[in-house]
């Protein structure tokens, strides 16, 4: 199984965000993981291959280093894909992206909801040619959040239709299938060769997520669609259970989920469509 979306970054990372915004809404501390938990979590689920990488959002105080996500990953005994947490907003951004590449990150997560940039401006163009050289997958947070302080009108997954147009060849992938506008991430998926989704966190609003992969199924996108855990969220384990539970659900005259839906996000290899090496 492929865990395209786990999380390394620390408490400290948060600055103030989680306990002054988003603490109130989940009722918890933010509990920080080691490496040794984590592999415990992605071997109990059968994880061979796991993305991880942390936050960014300069303005707001969240910042995971490059250099925490380099050394998390080594330090795991579970095969990883290291990603960089930037923020377009930032002036040196372009050399944060050179330094992440000289560590061996393969990709970027970019968390534009509080981050405040907008995708579409052509400013970023910079670096979305330089991923692309690259050959990095980017990763974006897309959709809802519990801050206030998030720009929601940011963080729509037509704003990623946009740079696909600009940049055909970079791979990307829409986080949580940009819930709650799983709609438009599905379309956004159909028309853009190199454009994917991950499924994490559908489970958690059930009928959202069930609508979400019959949707996925009559727009015929279903191998466009990526397995994600939002670990430490929820382990791959709890993430497999909810998919199944979605699958059990029969809203009266609505289509079923089909079983290859589900094998196909447990146990589908994606890897050579995001252009990695098996």
């Amino acid at each position: 199984m492929i865990d395209v979306h786990t999380h390394c970054h620390l408490s400290e990372h948060w600055g103030c965000e989680w306990h002054r915004n988003w603490q109130p809404v989940y009722g918890h501390e933010y509990a920080d993981r080691t490496p040794e938990q984590y592999d415990e979590a992605m071997a109990a689920a059968g994880v061979d291959l796991a993305f991880v990488f942390g936050m960014r959002a300069t303005r707001a105080g969240v910042l995971t280093p490059n250099e925490f996500v380099e050394d998390f990953c080594a330090r795991t005994s579970t095969n990883t894909l290291g990603f960089m947490a930037l923020d377009l907003s930032d002036p040196d951004v372009m050399d944060q992206l050179a330094d992440g590449i000289a560590r061996g990150l393969r990709g970027v997560k970019l968390y534009p909801v509080l981050a405040h940039f907008d995708a579409r401006d052509e400013a970023h163009d910079p670096f979305f040619r330089a991923a692309t050289e690259a050959g990095l997958i980017v990763l974006w947070h897309m959709g809802t959040t519990p801050s206030p302080e998030g720009r929601l009108e940011l963080s729509n997954p037509l704003l990623v239709d946009d740079v696909a147009r600009r940049h055909p060849d970079l791979k990307q992938i829409i986080a949580h299938l940009g819930h709650p506008w799983q709609r438009e991430t599905i379309v956004v998926l159909r028309k853009n060769r190199n454009v994917f989704g991950d499924v994490s966190a559908s489970w958690a609003r059930p009928l959202d997520g069930f609508m979400a992969l019959v949707r996925a199924q009559e727009w015929g996108v279903v191998p466009k669609l990526l397995f994600g855990s939002d670990y430490p969220m929820w382990t791959p384990a709890e993430a497999k259970d909810g998919l199944h539970g979605l699958a059990r659900m029969r809203p009266g005259g609505l289509p079923a989920i089909e079983p290859a839906t589900v094998e196909w996000l447990i146990d589908g290899d994606p890897r050579e469509a995001l252009g990695l090496a098996r």
